[in-house]
């Protein structure tokens, strides 16, 4: 059962059940029950030994502690400790009032949403969270819908983090076309060279990065993101009535004693103290100041550990300063906010849990293995395998819930194929399976960036899968028909201008269609 079709059985499940059923846990679970029943070949003791191994890999793996999930588990719940600090000092509160003087039409705050989303572009697990403590305020206060909040966030953080290379993502795709590039003599590209002259040819980024402006620019909206943004109007940020990992559930005292700086310096802390650690602790594991090699070498989880505690003791210094001016302030608040940001959190944090279990099993089951030996046997022209390696790497970047494990699996195979048979179509094969690693998860449920950006902007996960799918797709499509022009043209320019045309006729007739609405509305 092994690196065979069955493999893909247990993500199938946890996929579809979870998009009929609406419940993540329930869903993971299955998946991951099935998993550990192939895996153990349907033998009981062996089955149930699966199950603890997969539900104790985020915390143990390999007979040490899994610092690397810990660390990162560890910052979303001091995100949420910081954001019942912040709301306690009457920090959010500020920060809105002032954001809405400044910020006065639901354009401005999208397209800030956008803007800083683009801006943090060191790590995608650090823009999901770090987006949606900043945006949040002020996107509530002009009625954007928690969903198109939650979509802004994970359509700029991994689309960002893919082409650029002073980020976590660029340092490991470095290394990783070092591999490929390092066993041909026939090409002269240094990795970075080679990563640099690959940006634009990742068409799904860029055209999801154009989608996301243009949809922050407009008031247009389509299928259920459109009925969570005519509520949003309403005053109905989010459903109520379902589960939104990171929202508080305790009312803290309202008071006139919040400023501005109570939210900021917390961010300021926090962005300031990662991206510092990121720099130190990659000098110090790689020896030297070279940014490329720092980005390489850095703990990313460490250094969001450090500064999500840096931001921590800030917003609750902010909070103790008010002791001696607030008469409702107390102590005691304090340590109901510390608890009421940890369980605010706990659902996301429960819910990756289960992810990376069931990542676990797939791995175990040799999935990603099995999808890209279908690859391999099959004989299909040399100018079709830049779309089919888009079309498997979001496949399996869907069924893993990891694109960074579809890199790993999918790179190395195409650069194999291309170098044996077309040499010039290397960096766009290579491209087209990042762009299709990126769209998988994007559209997984089960994805840890897409758990992450519903955490970031308290909004339901399942909302936010089923209202980012539509769009994800659309983007995937125009980068299908780009991808196929230019592995038959061998042109990347006249593949990029053609999926910009298509892109630019949907915009078209979007804004068209929105016009007519408008004007049958008014009439």
């Amino acid at each position: 059962m092994i690196g065979t079709w069955v493999s893909i059985l247990p993500p199938l499940i946890a996929i579809v059940m979870v998009l009929v059923t609406k419940r993540v846990l329930l869903s993971l679970g299955s998946g991951i029950v099935a998993a550990a029943l192939l895996v153990a070949s349907f033998s009981p003791a062996e089955t149930v030994s699966y199950l603890w191994k997969g539900m104790i890999v985020s915390f143990w793996d390999d007979g040490s502690l899994n610092t690397y999930n810990i660390f990162i588990m560890l910052f979303i719940l001091l995100l949420g400790v910081i954001t019942a600090f912040v709301s306690l000092s009457g920090g959010s509160r500020a920060f809105a009032e002032w954001a809405v003087r400044r910020i006065k039409t639901k354009r401005g705050a999208k397209l800030l949403t956008v803007i800083v989303g683009v801006l943090i572009f060191v790590d995608d697990y650090f823009n999901a969270l770090a987006v949606g403590q900043i945006a949040r305020p002020i996107t509530d206060e002009h009625k954007v819908s928690r969903a198109k909040l939650a979509y802004f966030i994970d359509s700029t953080s991994a689309p960002v983090c893919v082409i650029s290379p002073i980020s976590s993502w660029g340092a490991f795709l470095i290394g990783q076309l070092a591999l490929i590039l390092g066993s041909t003599a026939a090409l002269s590209y240094s990795p970075l060279s080679a990563f640099m002259l690959m940006a634009p040819m990742n068409f799904y980024a860029i055209i999801t990065l154009l989608m996301v402006f243009f949809f922050a620019w407009t008031n247009i909206d389509f299928f259920t993101m459109k009925k969570h943004e005519q509520l949003a109007d309403e005053g109905q940020l989010f459903d109520p009535d379902k589960e939104i990992p990171g929202q508080l559930k305790e009312d803290f005292p309202v008071h006139p004693y919040g400023k501005v700086r109570d939210l900021v310096l917390p961010i300021i802390a926090l962005v300031v103290a990662a991206f510092g650690m990121m720099i130190y602790t990659g000098y110090q594991a790689g020896g030297t100041m070279n940014i490329w090699s720092i980005f390489e070498n850095t703990d990313v989880p460490k250094s969001l550990l450090i500064g999500g505690s840096i931001g921590t003791l800030v917003a609750g210094w902010s909070y103790i300063a008010q002791l001696k001016n607030n008469e409702t302030a107390s102590i005691q608040w304090l340590g109901k906010a510390f608890i009421g940001g940890i369980k605010a959190m706990m659902p996301a944090v429960l819910i990756l849990v289960f992810a990376w279990a069931l990542t676990d099993l797939i791995d175990v089951l040799e999935t990603g293995q099995f999808l890209s030996g279908v690859v391999e046997k099959s004989n299909i022209p040399v100018g079709f395998i830049p779309v089919l390696m888009f079309v498997l790497a979001g496949v399996m970047a869907f069924s893993t819930g990891t694109s960074w494990g579809s890199f790993g699996i999918l790179l190395p195979i195409a650069g194999t194929i291309m170098l044996n048979a077309e040499p010039e179509l290397l960096l766009p094969a290579l491209s087209a399976v990042l762009a299709g690693a990126v769209f998988g998860d994007h559209c997984s449920p089960i994805s840890d960036t897409t758990i992450l950006s519903s955490t970031g902007a308290g909004c339901n996960h399942m909302d936010h899968v089923s209202t980012q799918l539509p769009y994800a797709l659309v983007a995937a499509s125009i980068s299908m028909a780009g991808y196929i022009v230019l592995g038959l043209t061998g042109s990347v320019w006249i593949g990029l201008i053609v999926s910009l045309v298509i892109l630019g006729a949907l915009f078209f007739v979007w804004t068209a269609k929105s016009k007519r609405m408008k004007t049958g509305q008014s009439a």
